[in-house]
């Protein structure tokens, strides 16, 4: 080859060999390990590059950087690109017959399982002695002059001399042997934030790189890339610069590489989250609405209010309730919410009744509001006739009792003495109905007796008012007799004496002597002077009830004793009238005796299982025997809570043979209901409590009107009479009038204006408690703008046709009723009544205006004309005719 000279004022760029033309086309690799290049000493001095020399921006496939990237062999030396094994030993890979796969296994490898020829080895190795005869010119040594080292150059290489050489430097930016390798070095490998700083991100290219900001921040060179060396750094952006950037309602805060939206204050976030940003969050900024505030247990909203921010609302207690504690206001806060009521309302608790003196509670009570507690005076007291009663009041205390119980003094009068040992008396007063125990103390003084009688006592009980009693007295014995009451009851005893006559029978027989004790039970004495001797009595009883005309008690039997005083025991049945008349059976001329006994009110209960069926009806068990009347008696006394004055009473009796009676009440709706119920012939009534159910209110009293396409007059509300229940509120209805005719009153849809999404089904235009309405009557306005109760009067949307409905709501014990009138038909709706009479002054005024207008220039012509007059001028008076003219 050639010798060349080495001119340092041009580099030839011109390359004799192929050498890039596979690297860069990447069609052929011929791979070469740096211990085995014959181009060391090039790699070596692959960072000397000159400095300041700008990188090429020419593109071009990159090799991986580093000491193990593959060299391309010379093209001269090879036929076709072919990988290279030691020493320096290229073996030919030709194109399609997967050359690549062949060489690229590193030293020493070459295609598996082929025999290579001998020839083809002598080959290879003339090819490595020429190589080997040109290195020393390609390094640079003397003697090299033949090979120009600036035409081997790699295209991203500068050929610069250094110590008298000639060598090939990658530009900045690359590194490699200067001639077959000159590889981009990635300056971003160690992180955006080294090399650009904050907030970046870093971008290499071919023997470069850029810088770029992040999505928030921007360069302070103001370009989209830079690069750090003269200082240029990344900043945030304030977005809040851009006005309306939130959108309506919306405040914007400025971050980090952001910002955020929030709604200002007011202003409530919907459709999506607070803080958001309007590229990605649906979240719109809509004026604070409260809505509807929040209930309170037992309470209810006073007055109207508005639910924008910072409106209140006031609560108070519902009847039946009392305040305890807590703040009776309300505030709309800015979270679009009301505050938690803190007012505390306690249902009305008047816990247990108090006592009354000399007087017994009796039947079952509550200590809720409203709640009666009946008593009744003890045994031995009464009252003046009126009922002894508490109520439980609104202030959470039972009522003063009034009534007092006295003692009854009763006086024992009239005694008398008949059948010879019998005795009878009055007692005063009449009016006592219950059983009186009466103690008798008998003294007996007899004249022949050798040791004192001791005295003896009898105790009988019994209810009538003229009590009679028969004793065991001896004949020709004289007797003192002393009559009392035993307590409760208190009286002056009553002393009485006499004398019985001397048993004038003879033979068996002698006289029969009948008394009673125990109530059912009769003593017989047979007094005879002749002992001894078996004697047979027939006993016959017939009961009856003064109460019940056809029931009747019969009993019969006979018996026989040697006894003289003996012992009968009869079952008879309670408050019953009874005469038993005893025979004494004998051959002679029988001996009868009779009495007459009134059994007392039973100490058992008869009545059980009582219960209530059909909210009205009542059945239960009765304990009398079997198939015999009975009567019962009925006490019946209603109360409601919010009608003081209200005290409906009952008092009937039925009869029935049933051991399982029933009966159904005529009782009145929404009605406290205290029944006694007591068989006559038991003193224990059965009381049990029942509530009715409260029944549609009465209709409400309105005048109807119809309007057409006028103004809206005013609506006068008459309060309602609860009959049937209390009335708890009045509602103002506006319904489309298609549907008046389908319209159900009870149905409780009926939402507010706002909170009805469609007016097609009507809304509830206002409510108005019922201790709110005044006795005489109420004027409501149509669409007044204003809150009534937690309903919007909102004004009826003009052109449309409306029916105004007015429904009374009656509520109690959780359940509620009610009734609706037809007000008003709205049809073409126009302005409302204070909207007319605001037009309607317009309009007077307007023309009242224009009339003084007009009143003002005829004038001004009348004194045009005067004045020409007054100068005598013809033009006036002509002007003047021609005016009149």
């Amino acid at each position: 080859m050639a010798a060349t000279t080495f001119q340092p004022s041009v580099l030839s760029r011109k390359r004799p060999f192929a050498w890039s033309s596979p690297y860069k086309s990447h069609l052929h690799q011929d791979i070469c390990s740096p211990a085995q290049s014959v181009f060391s000493p090039w790699r070596v001095l692959r960072a000397a590059g000159a400095p300041g020399t700008p990188k090429s921006r020419e593109p071009r496939p990159r090799s991986p950087p580093g000491p193990s990237a593959p060299l391309p062999c010379a093209g001269s030396l090879c036929a076709a690109p072919s990988p290279c094994s030691w020493p320096y030993l290229c073996a030919q890979g030709p194109s399609g017959s997967g050359g690549r796969g062949e060489g690229a296994g590193g030293m020493g490898r070459g295609s598996r399982g082929t025999r290579r020829s001998p020839g083809r080895r002598v080959v290879q190795l003339l090819r490595l002695v020429l190589l080997l005869g040109l290195a020393p010119g390609v390094s640079g040594e003397p003697g090299t002059d033949d090979l120009d080292v600036c035409d081997t150059c790699h295209e991203h290489a500068t050929c610069q001399q250094k110590d008298g050489k000639r060598i090939c430097i990658c530009n900045y930016g690359f590194w490699g042997n200067g001639r077959t390798r000159c590889v981009d070095k990635d300056e971003c490998q160690f992180g955006a934030t080294v090399i650009c700083g904050n907030h970046t991100s870093c971008h290499n290219t071919p023997g470069g790189f850029y810088c770029i900001c992040h999505k928030g921040y921007r360069a302070t060179n103001n370009n989209k890339t830079f690069i750090p060396n003269d200082g240029t750094f990344c900043t945030d952006i304030d977005e809040c610069e851009v006005p309306g950037l939130c959108r309506h309602g919306g405040q914007c805060i400025n971050t980090p590489g952001s910002f955020e939206c929030y709604c200002m204050e007011g202003y409530l976030a919907k459709n999506g989250p607070e803080p958001f940003h309007p590229s990605t969050d649906d979240t719109s900024c809509t004026e604070l609405d409260c809505g509807i505030p929040p209930e309170v247990p037992g309470g209810y909203i006073i007055g109207n209010y508005s639910s924008t921010l910072g409106s209140q609302v006031h609560y108070g207690c519902k009847e039946g309730f009392l305040s305890i504690s807590g703040d009776r206001v309300s505030h709309c806060t800015a979270l679009g919410t009301w505050e938690s009521p803190k007012l505390h309302c306690q249902e009305i608790s008047c816990g247990s009744p108090p006592k009354v003196r000399n007087t017994i509670l009796v039947g079952k009570h509550t200590s809720s509001l409203g709640s009666v507690a009946h008593y009744v005076c003890q045994e031995g007291f009464e009252s003046s006739g009126e009922k002894i009663t508490s109520v439980c009041t609104e202030k959470g205390s039972w009522s003063k009792v009034t009534s007092t119980c006295t003692e009854i003094m009763i006086t024992i009068h009239d005694v008398s003495v008949f059948n010879d040992t019998c005795v009878k008396w009055q007692i005063s007063p009449e009016r006592i109905n219950s059983k009186i125990v009466y103690m008798i103390r008998i003294e007996r003084q007899q004249p022949d007796a050798v040791e004192p009688v001791p005295d003896e006592t009898a105790n009988v009980s019994t209810d009538s008012r003229s009590p009679e009693v028969c004793l065991d007295l001896q004949q020709g014995a004289n007797y003192t007799v002393s009559i009392s009451t035993a307590p409760p009851w208190r009286s002056v005893p009553t002393i009485l004496g006499f004398q019985m006559a001397e048993d004038d029978l003879l033979e068996d027989g002698g006289i029969l002597n009948i008394s009673v004790f125990n109530e059912t039970c009769l003593k017989l004495n047979r007094h005879s002077r002749k002992g001894g001797s078996e004697q047979m009595y027939q006993v016959k009883v017939l009961g009856q009830r003064w109460y019940l005309e056809n029931f009747y008690h019969a009993i019969s039997f006979n018996f026989t004793t040697r006894a003289r005083a003996l012992e009968v025991c009869l079952d008879l049945y309670p408050a019953t009238d009874y005469t038993i008349n005893i025979t004494l059976l004998r051959t002679t001329e029988p001996s009868s005796a009779q009495i007459t006994i009134t059994t007392a009110l039973t100490a058992k209960q008869t009545i059980t299982n009582i219960s209530i069926y059909n909210e009205t009806c009542l059945r239960w068990r009765s304990l009398t025997t079997t198939n015999v009347e009975e009567m019962y008696l009925f006490n019946i006394s209603g109360q409601r809570w919010h009608q003081k004055a209200f005290v409906p009473e009952m008092v009937f009796n039925t009869t029935s043979r049933s051991q399982a009676p029933e009966i159904c009440l005529d009782l009145l709706p929404g009605t406290n209901y205290n029944v006694s119920l007591r068989a006559l012939s038991s003193a224990l009534p059965e009381v049990i409590y029942l509530t009715t159910q409260i029944a549609e209110p009465p209709l409400p009293e309105v005048e109807f009107l119809t309007v057409q396409g006028g103004p809206l007059p005013y609506l006068r509300l008459r309060k309602a009479k609860e009959i049937n229940g209390p009335i708890s509120s009045y509602q103002l209805l506006a319904l489309p009038l298609s549907l008046e005719s389908t319209f159900s009153c009870g149905s409780e849809g009926m939402t507010s204006f706002f909170g009805n999404t469609s007016l097609a089904d009507g809304y509830v235009a206002a409510e108005i408690l019922a201790s709110d309405v005044p006795d005489d009557t109420l004027e409501i306005p149509i669409g007044d703008r204003l809150y009534y109760g937690e309903y919007y009067n909102a004004p009826l949307k003009p052109g449309q046709d409306y029916c105004i409905l007015l429904r009374i709501t009656s509520e109690w014990n959780k359940v509620r009723r009610y009734s609706c009138a037809v007000w008003a038909e709205v049809k073409a709706s126009s302005l409302t009544l204070q909207q007319m009479v605001g037009v309607g002054l317009g309009s007077v005024a307007f023309v009242t205006i224009l009339a003084f207008l007009s009143f003002s220039a005829v004038w001004y012509v009348r004194l045009s004309l005067l004045k020409n007059e007054w100068n005598g001028g013809e033009a006036g008076v002509g002007v003047m005719q021609n005016s009149w003219a």
